[in-house]
């Protein structure tokens, strides 16, 4: 019970942290969110998944976006865990941006309880693990992604790492299961830390198995092939559907590759919005390449590794902290290149930089051993003072609030409410992007759509079909006699123009030669949330 009386004052500790660290998103939690498509995305996400188990489970992944593109879901991360965690509260009546909000935060905050678990029972010492708490959770890459709600999710890193060091002592197939298990929920909760984290345990496993005896080695070998085996497992009806979608869609290329590495100055460089380093970051600052982790971690590291002769679990995670931190160099390194080529799922991930919350990661534990140290010759008293000192100067490292948000609708617009009431039939939104422009407004657009859960010509995602690719394309004329064949082609029923999305006076020609087409009927003008849009039906 005392165990669970530790976790639940840790949840609660890195709530209010989070809560005032995030402020004011817990003034507008049922409102309000990050100004980023991908809010949009993560909200169709997790509607869509709602919608799919309660209707037909069996086509999870066939999204409505990017009709008649089949698994259109597997275009990204489907998010499997945030999103039947979140799916009772939709079923119940809970407002989306509520929900969204709750899961995105709850990542953060679990992640947070994770790691001050594992390295209280690595180090010894809880205030040192509220420490590695506070820098996974607030560091700079965490303002960086804070739309992300899959790169918020790393809260089975820290418990895979705890059950691969119960499995290490004991030998116990029960933790070596664990492991498994643990990994295969992170790959569920983000495909991305999923693969790396599979890397990387595999990586300090090795190192930290090197260190046992026989009998020791080979009841923890055994036991670590049994949690293996059930990952793959676990994971193999998962990942079947992917390698269905690359083999259409294809991988990343080289150049998005090179794109998303992070040159080794990426770790100098805070979140614009960063209170003591944001003014001089923001120069040099660009998209994935803002992972500077604070400079307080990296000294009580330093000073944890000189004080005390190093134990062989704080020299594996300085190696794994080395390798993370290279194989985020991607096209800058050598093991990214590498494993691009000849590990066919890494030529799927298009940033190698996220590996930098892996580095934040290690870092933490690090810096929870240099805490540890400082403090073990130190009253009881003086420990807490230290450690209220130590997450004082962190939280100030990186402070960010009060955040910018912006609102997001609830409830539908009176456009969606009535194309709800309609008669089902494919529908497009235009102005679409064109392929050179994406995305526009198109993550608006699957939203919305979970308003009325028609089948949707659009879409966004991480990847783009190519058959949406070659019909936007088609699409630029629109409303020319080619595009109108598309449309007819494409089984569209309902045409919807967003006159205000348009630049200049375009919006205005497109609707008078609509109008004067026989092709198109008139159906009403309605309020889309933003300004007046026009439907017309396709006849």
């Amino acid at each position: 019970m005392a165990r669970f009386a530790i976790a639940a004052k840790l949840v609660a500790l890195f709530t209010l942290l989070t809560a005032i660290m995030t402020w004011p998103q817990a003034a507008a939690i049922a409102t309000a969110a990050q100004a980023h498509q991908d809010v949009y995305f993560n909200l169709w996400r997790l509607a869509w998944v709602a919608h799919a188990l309660s209707t037909f489970p069996a086509r999870l992944f066939d999204g409505n976006i990017f009709y008649p593109e089949p698994r259109a879901l597997t275009f990204s991360d489907a998010m499997p865990v945030e999103a039947f965690l979140a799916a009772p509260l939709l079923w119940a009546g809970a407002p989306p941006v509520l929900v969204h909000n709750v899961v995105l935060l709850a990542g953060i905050v679990l992640s947070a309880a994770g790691i001050a678990v594992l390295a209280r029972s690595l180090t010894g010492s809880l205030t040192a693990g509220v420490t590695a708490g506070v820098v996974f959770a607030f560091a700079p890459y965490r303002f960086e992604h804070y739309a992300h709600m899959e790169l918020q999710w790393t809260v089975w890193i820290p418990w895979t790492f705890w059950a691969l060091h119960r499995t290490l002592q004991t030998g116990a197939r029960t933790f070596g299961a664990l492991t498994g298990v643990f990994l295969w929920l992170q790959l569920m909760s983000s495909i991305y830390y999923g693969v790396f984290l599979a890397t990387l345990t595999g990586l300090v496993a090795v190192l930290l198995l090197c260190g046992l005896r026989e009998p020791r080695f080979k009841r923890a070998l055994a036991a670590l092939a049994i949690g293996a085996a059930l990952a793959l497992v676990l994971a193999a009806p998962y990942v079947s559907v992917y390698l269905d979608t690359k083999a259409e869609v294809g991988g990343r290329s080289e150049q998005q590759v090179l794109t998303f590495s992070a040159p080794p100055s990426s770790y100098t460089i805070a979140t614009d919005g960063n209170y003591l380093y944001g003014e001089r970051s923001r120069p040099r600052g660009r998209s994935e390449r803002r992972l500077f982790p604070g400079i307080l971690p990296v000294l009580l590291a330093v000073v944890g590794l000189l004080l005390r002769p190093p134990s062989v679990e704080a020299i594996a995670y300085l190696l794994a902290l080395a390798a993370a931190f290279e194989m985020s160099l991607g096209a800058y390194g050598y093991s990214y290149p590498f494993l691009y080529e000849h590990v066919p799922v890494f030529d799927a991930l298009r940033a190698p930089a996220r590996l930098g919350i892996f580095v934040v990661f290690f870092l933490a534990v690090l810096a929870a051993w240099g805490q540890a140290a400082i403090e073990a010759p130190l009253s009881q008293t003086r420990r807490r003072a230290l450690a209220v000192a130590i997450a004082g100067v962190l939280l100030l490292e990186y402070w960010v609030a009060p955040l910018r948000l912006v609102p997001y609708p609830n409830a539908p617009p009176a456009l969606y409410a009535w194309l709800a009431g309609q008669p089902r039939g494919v529908v497009a939104e235009f102005p679409l992007p064109v392929p050179e422009a994406l995305p526009g407004d198109e993550a608006r657009y699957a939203y919305m759509s979970t308003f009325h859960w028609m089948p949707l010509v659009n879409g966004y995602s991480g990847y783009y079909p190519p058959s949406y690719l070659a019909r936007i394309d088609r699409l630029r004329g629109f409303p020319d006699a080619g595009s109108v064949d598309v449309l007819r082609r494409d089984g569209v029923r309902y045409v919807i123009v967003h006159p205000s999305a348009y630049a200049s006076a375009r919006g205005k020609e497109v609707l008078a030669a609509l109008s004067a087409n026989p092709a198109f009927t008139h159906l009403g003008r309605w309020d889309d949330g933003r300004g007046e849009a026009v439907v017309f039906r396709v006849r």
